[in-house]
């Protein structure tokens, strides 16, 4: 299984060879191989974006957008390019409808923010979801409780941990809805949500829709035009990228319709003591000194799995999760926690009579880097009656099947270890 071949093309998807291009995973820990099974909480870096930074860095890094000399220009150059790599990997329109933020979070709070406080009207509410990370429903949750007049309301979440749909048409059906706002992935049970279709629902009923695809712009191509979104978050550090760098994608008139998050440095038209005027978008939501040195490495990691081909990824990881369904089950004890159709690389389960904790130090001892927690999703914990936690597995593009077969050993162990 360590060689994919990806459907309709000739190329193939070399894991072994893969794997070499990402020096962290010929270390050891506890003095056993690494394998690392967290890619879902931060993803390793290749060396093509360890070396893009490090090469900005030591020959053209300074400030973008300011200075009138050469090193300013190239690394404008550069910025800007990254820019454009991220329209093209999105399937947007035009540059401007990318915005340059510092993770998915803050995405989502610069939509909760400018689009929430400066364009919906009291009386409308925000639809989310049980199934959210806190990113996508803390926002929400402070926009209600200002008192704007703006309501929140869930969706449902079924017993395979899939969206309800019909419960997600019946919280539209009063037009009151201004804006959807759910998970493309879940980062919990690896869930994949029906974009289009909930695109679809939304606006036909007067909504706007925006997309958390922290998860699902790793895994899978993403097309922002096809599956109509308004808006769309990405974060760096899980594509194989930087930390402290991640993605807004707006359709270009709502961001134009929106005011700025934060205020300062270039996000200006023009400044006296009286009043101030704002930059277009994307300009005038990129306030202060931009992840410069982020950009380039963010650049690099969309380079990076774009000559992989995003459809020779999604294959090798198909594959990964059909071999975790057919051998997590079989681990006496363990419970895999939903049970989607449509799925990707992340698989939270429990073990009887072990703590999440403990199973995680367990298999860390093993050099197994697993999540352990409730992982940003305590709602959804609850709604699986598991407020204690779980553990959680997720795969990357460089994972194998051996080190899943690994995985279930070590978790048959766990289990003899603690009872």
């Amino acid at each position: 299984m360590d060689t994919i071949i990806a459907p309709g093309t000739a190329a193939t998807f070399d894991v072994a060879r893969i794997r070499q291009d990402f020096p962290i995973l010929s270390t050891t820990v506890h003095g056993k191989p690494l394998t690392f099974l967290d890619s879902g909480a931060s993803a390793q870096k290749p060396r093509a974006v360890i070396e893009a930074m490090t090469r900005c860095l030591e020959t053209s890094y300074a400030n973008v957008h300011r200075g009138a000399y050469a090193l300013s220009e190239a690394a404008t150059e550069a910025y800007e390019a990254a820019r454009v790599a991220v329209q093209r990997f999105l399937g947007a329109a035009e540059p401007e409808e990318i915005v340059f933020t510092s993770n998915s979070t803050v995405a989502i709070n610069l939509v909760a923010h400018s689009y929430g406080r400066g364009v919906l009207k009291p009386g409308q509410f925000v639809l989310t979801s049980e199934i959210e990370h806190h990113a996508n429903m803390v926002p929400w949750q402070m926009l209600r409780d200002e008192n704007r007049g703006i309501g929140l309301r869930y969706v449902r979440v079924n017993d395979r941990g899939e969206l309800d749909l019909d419960d997600l048409a019946a919280k539209l059906a009063d037009g009151k809805v201004g804006l959807v706002a759910v998970t493309h992935m879940s980062n919990v049970l690896g869930t994949v949500t029906p974009a289009a279709q909930i695109a679809r629902m939304a606006h036909a009923a007067g909504a706007k829709v925006l997309f958390d695809g922290s998860q699902a712009a790793v895994h899978r191509h993403v097309d922002v035009a096809a599956i109509d979104a308004d808006f769309y978050v990405f974060t760096g550090h899980k594509l194989y990228g930087p930390t402290g760098i991640g993605v807004l994608y707006g359709k270009r008139a709502l961001l134009d319709a929106m005011p700025p998050f934060l205020g300062g440095g270039d996000m200006i038209g023009s400044v006296t003591l009286e009043r101030t005027t704002y930059a277009e978008a994307p300009a005038r939501f990129e306030a202060g000194t931009p992840p410069i040195v982020e950009a380039v490495g963010l650049h690099a990691a969309i380079d990076y799995v774009t000559t992989l081909g995003m459809g020779a990824i999604e294959a090798h990881e198909r594959a990964l999760v059909d071999h975790a369904m057919a051998v997590l089950p079989r681990i006496e004890g363990l419970t895999l926690i939903g049970g989607a159709q449509d799925r990707g690389g992340v698989f939270a389960f429990s073990l009887d009579g072990v703590h999440p904790h403990d199973l995680s130090t367990y298999l860390d001892r093993h050099g197994i880097a697993v999540r352990a927690g409730r992982h940003c999703a305590e709602p959804l914990h609850a709604r699986f009656g598991l407020e204690g936690g779980t553990t959680r597995a997720s795969f990357g593009l460089y994972t194998t099947a051996e080190e899943i077969d690994l995985l279930t050993v070590k978790l048959t162990e766990a289990r003899k270890f603690f009872a």
